[in-house]
Parts: C-alpha cells; sequence; structure tokens
C-alpha cells in the first residue's frame, strides 16, 4: 500500500519531470522560429540535419533503447552559436535537470530502490500534453543518466574550438592488498582462475598498493579558445563533449571549428608515456588490477 509520503514524493518527481519537459520544449520552440547557426557530428553515418531537429532529438533523448547498457549514454556532439535569449534557455534547462537529480537522490534516501523504480516507470505512462511526443508507445524505460546530463555553456564568446578524439581515456583507482582480496571474494572462490588469482595475491606484502584501472569509452574532447580571457585569467578551456555546448554569440556565428573525424580512431594514436608507474598487463584479471613499477 503506497504511503502518503509516498505520493508525496511522486507528485513531486511527476512536477520536476514535467517542469524538465517543459524548458526542454521551450528552447526547442525558440530553435524552430528562430534557427541558429550549429555545427553537429553526424550520428552513425547519418546526414546532417536541420538545427531545430538535431537540437530537439539530443535534448529530449531520456530513453532506454533495447539492449542498450544501463551504463551506457548516446553522445550528441555539436557546437550551438547561442544570442541571450537562447543562452537564457539553455541555462534554464539545466536548472531543470539539475532540480530533477535531486529530487531523484532524495527520493533514493528516502525509499528502497523498488519504489524508485515503480515510480520512474510511471512517469512516461501518465496522459501529460508535455512529454507525450518523448516516447514512442509510452512504455519506454526513462533513463536517468540521459535526463540530468547537462548542456554545456561556455561562460563567453569563443573565438575558435579545437576538437579531437580522446580514445585512450582511463580511470585508476587506488586499492590496498585488502581491498583487491574483498573484491576478489565477491567472484566465485570455487572457480580455479579466482584460486589462481588468491595465491597471486597472498603472494604479495601486504602493504603493497595496488591500481584498479577501467578503461573509458571514447570521448570528444574541445579545447575552447576565448575571444577575451576569463574573469580567472584564462584565455583557454578544455572540456569533454557528449551534449551539445551553447556558445555566447551576439552576431549569430558560430566561433571557428576544427572538422573532426565521425569516429574515434580505432588503434592508439598517441605514444604511450614511458613514464607510466603502472604495469600493461594486469597481475589479477578478473578485478583489473594492476602491479606499480618501482
Amino acid at each position: 500500500m503506497t504511503s502518503p509520503s509516498d505520493m508525496a514524493l511522486q507528485k513531486t518527481l511527476e512536477e520536476a519531470f514535467d517542469a524538465l519537459c517543459a524548458s526542454i520544449d521551450t528552447l526547442c520552440r525558440h530553435v524552430d522560429r528562430h534557427p541558429p547557426q550549429l555545427w553537429c557530428l553526424p550520428s552513425d553515418g547519418g546526414q546532417p540535419r536541420s538545427a531545430a531537429a538535431w537540437l530537439r532529438e539530443a535534448l529530449t533523448d531520456m530513453w532506454y533503447h533495447d539492449g542498450q547498457d544501463g551504463r551506457a549514454t548516446r553522445n550528441y556532439v555539436g557546437v550551438v552559436a547561442a544570442d541571450e535569449a537562447l543562452m537564457a534557455l539553455a541555462e534554464a534547462v539545466n536548472r531543470g535537470k539539475d532540480h530533477f537529480g535531486e529530487v531523484i537522490t532524495q527520493i533514493r534516501t528516502a525509499l528502497p530502490a523498488d519504489r524508485l523504480s515503480a515510480m520512474r516507470a510511471a512517469l512516461p505512462l501518465r496522459p501529460s500534453a508535455v512529454n507525450a511526443h518523448l516516447c514512442d508507445d509510452g512504455l519506454a524505460r526513462l533513463h536517468l543518466k540521459q535526463c540530468w546530463r547537462r548542456v554545456l555553456i561556455a561562460p563567453a564568446p569563443v573565438a575558435r574550438i579545437r576538437l579531437a578524439w580522446y580514445s585512450n581515456g582511463r580511470s585508476i583507482k587506488r586499492l590496498s592488498v585488502q581491498d583487491a582480496e574483498r573484491l576478489l571474494m565477491q567472484l566465485d572462490t570455487s572457480a580455479d582462475h579466482v584460486r589462481i588469482q588468491y595465491r597471486k595475491l597472498a603472494a604479495l606484502p601486504s602493504d603493497e598498493p595496488l591500481a584498479q584501472v577501467q578503461a573509458q569509452a571514447p570521448l570528444m574532447r574541445a579545447n575552447l579558445f576565448y575571444v577575451e580571457p576569463l574573469d580567472d585569467g584564462r584565455q583557454r578551456q578544455a572540456m569533454n563533449i557528449a551534449m551539445p555546448l551553447f556558445v555566447p554569440s551576439p552576431n549569430g556565428r558560430l566561433p571557428h571549428c576544427n572538422q573532426p573525424p565521425a569516429a574515434p580512431p580505432e588503434t592508439r594514436t598517441r605514444a604511450r608515456r614511458s613514464d607510466s608507474r603502472i604495469d600493461d598487463e594486469p597481475w589479477l584479471p578478473s578485478i583489473r588490477v594492476h602491479r606499480y613499477r618501482y
């Protein structure tokens, strides 16, 4: 039975979601009336579309596709020359995303995970005129990461943008031998390959630091060169762009952008650092743990 507090949180979630959808719809309607200059990376080898069509797809893509990995998000790499009105609308979308994310966090803290799943599943089933066009059959599953990831907003006019794929990134987490042992214990400890890794771990000094390495998906990196230095003195800024980047443009023109390849390179394009302190081969493959070089 649903409690009054659960119903109140459900209502708060629905209101936050509808407000987010309304802010996106307002921005898209503005772009329909006043199409900005826009550059975008063609997706799936397709032909470039109008600014309005591309932006609408990028901002309303908040649903899982069949078979999609829940950790993966779809990228929409593009640069939008935004006047003052469009910049304000983009900021409003981000406020809606931030508020929706805050409500999700509140629900996760207050309720069991299955209640959030039920609330999320109910969102597209409501007869809402605001978001009816956001899913094909009303049975789509909401992708929370794609809901609250923000559009990118440059803080000042940009002279030029240098775009390049970054396809060799990795995240590194420092572990102790005890941490690695706990991770191995979560696997099938009766399996031969896990037993072998236990023996390898037991042979290490108990105070030896280890590194857990996770290869990251390719991403587009943008280097922004500002017309004037920012308040902190910087005239250049690097950022990863997986969502449209709105740049202030009083004259409505795009800054100069190079044309990167439509897909990341299949092989490593940069030489491996000679001073890397982490072994190339994992010491404990099942948990992606490497040893440091000394």
